[in-house]
């Protein structure tokens, strides 16, 4: 009995001594961590441009109401053309430079040669075109949507924050650069697509089929997609830039219920609404696997030094505490879409009476694809959950793109965007991350070694709802800021 006390005793002692060997390993990971520094950036140039002049020019952009519509017959193309006219107008330093070309209604290519052809080009992209606004939400902006306000700081209207704020501060930079007699070494292109919010077809992409038909290849892209991020981050010593290094895919997928159908009076056990019904609660239940790998994990590593410590110590220790900083992710939907494919009905169809069974029930289900997965898999994903022969499950076509490539956080494109933010956002910690939603910037990786998603603007939670939303505006601050990042890209990128 003695011996087994005793054996019993060294037990505990010897799991008490491991816990507390585990618990050191923790601590130390952590204040490793936690003790790292931001390298030291040298202050950017002073800029020599009229900051006013580029937010006014902002607001004559969104004057001009470059509205994408889902059907294209909508669209005023004069709109778009006026707005080309005011760059040519606005923008004249740049017009002698740079070499324009159009290359249809809806893209605009610039290039700006380089002094060493060695060096691969690089191309900085903006979209010119704007989403709708609701003609019944238009009366409760606090400004209208197109006249381009300025007024208690902000530059207010449609297009503000997407995406003309970054078109117009692009051109700002090359315009002051080209008036102080710059010229890169590296050539530079500036790609502006005018149908970015329907897609891109006839912007980026052919921007895109231009450059591959002359054998370039892109050192790099820098669209739009990210930004400065403040308040996203609870307990976070300050702001995090954010640098989108993969984007997202999509798929929609369309099921379909059928039954009999007949008078509402004598309804059966399960009718074609609530077969579909009951698919879309399997599907909810059953989510596609969630992992934190690729750009989620980069993120939490890269801005553990500015989480309060209990955090610090997760994101510092995920070799042994995933499973829980996943599920803790999991619970919050932003989060939660940068850790799996996530599924969202979107569109519900059934029915023409009060009284009458309908014999079809529709739905469509919107997938925002993570790297590593596919479109197919999504289908299949789909088709398993479902598992009703009542229920046709198939992709709509012309709505699929598969998750982008994941850019290097190595390479010196990353390294000139990161100094650049820190050079004009000194406050501010560097992190990349994923894109949840598509840009133009995906067409690009096609010709480029790398595309990265950030723009010189500051977000803060309750701007979210700004973005295609009530009330979008860009605070002149922050288009002063702008300029002086581009500028940097600019000036730095060789």
């Amino acid at each position: 009995m003695a011996k087994r006390r005793g054996a019993g005793a060294l037990f505990v002692r010897a799991v008490a001594a491991a816990i507390a060997a585990l618990a050191l390993v923790l601590v130390v990971n952590t204040l490793r961590r936690g003790a790292q520094s931001r390298p030291a950036v040298p202050p950017a140039p002073p800029d020599t441009s009229d900051p006013s002049l580029a937010v006014e020019h902002l607001a004559e952009a969104i004057r001009i109401p470059t509205v994408s519509h889902e059907d294209g017959a909508q669209d005023d193309p004069t709109q778009l053309q006026a707005l080309v006219d005011l760059l040519d107008r606005t923008y004249p330093k740049v017009h002698e430079a740079l070499a324009r070309e159009v290359l249809g209604p809806r893209a605009l290519l610039y290039t700006w040669r380089g002094s060493d052809p060695s060096l691969r080009p690089a191309l900085l992209a903006a979209h010119m075109d704007v989403v709708p606004v609701e003609a019944a939400s238009a009366a409760r902006w606090s400004r209208p949507p197109f006249d381009g306000a300025i007024a208690d700081g902000f530059v207010w209207g449609r297009g503000a924050l997407d995406d003309k704020g970054a078109l117009v501060c692009v051109l700002e930079a090359a315009e002051s650069l080209a008036r102080e007699g710059f010229r890169p070494k590296r050539t530079i292109y500036l790609a502006f697509g005018g149908d970015e919010e329907v897609g891109g077809d006839e912007g980026a992409k052919k921007i895109v089929a231009t450059l591959a038909s002359r054998d370039v290849r892109l050192d790099y892209v820098l669209d739009e997609g990210m930004s400065v991020t403040d308040g996203f981050f609870p307990g976070a010593s300050g702001p995090v830039g954010l640098i989108g290094i993969a984007e997202k895919g999509y798929a929609s997928v369309e099921l379909v219920a059928e039954t009999p159908g007949g008078h509402s009076s004598m309804p059966p056990p399960a009718t074609a609404i609530g077969v579909l019904s009951a698919a879309i609660a399997r599907l909810e239940a059953s989510p596609m696997p969630a992992r934190l790998e690729g750009p989620p994990r980069k993120l939490l590593e890269a801005i553990a030094p500015e989480l309060p410590f209990g955090k610090r110590v997760a994101a510092s220790n995920l070799w042994l505490l995933e499973p829980i900083v996943v599920s803790l992710m999991a619970r919050e939907p932003g989060q939660n879409a940068s850790i799996r494919t996530t599924m969202a009905p979107t569109i519900a169809q059934a029915g023409v009476k009060d009284n009458v069974l309908p014999a079809t029930a529709r739905a469509v289900l919107n997938f925002r694809i993570l790297p590593g997965d596919t479109v197919d898999q999504v289908v299949r994903h789909t088709t398993e959950v479902v598992a009703d022969a009542r229920i046709q499950v198939r992709k709509i076509e012309g709505t699929a793109s598969e998750p982008s490539l994941v850019a290097s956080t190595d390479s010196r494109a990353f390294q000139l965007i990161d100094r650049s933010i820190r050079q004009i956002f000194p406050v501010a910690a560097v992190a990349p991350t994923l894109v949840l939603g598509a840009t133009d910037g995906r067409r690009y990786e096609k010709i480029a070694d790398g595309v990265y998603h950030f723009a010189p603007v500051v977000f803060r939670p309750e701007d979210l709802q700004r973005v295609h939303g009530i009330d979008e505006r860009l605070a002149v601050d922050e288009v002063r800021r702008g300029v002086r990042f581009y500028r940097q890209v600019l000036r730095d990128g060789e």
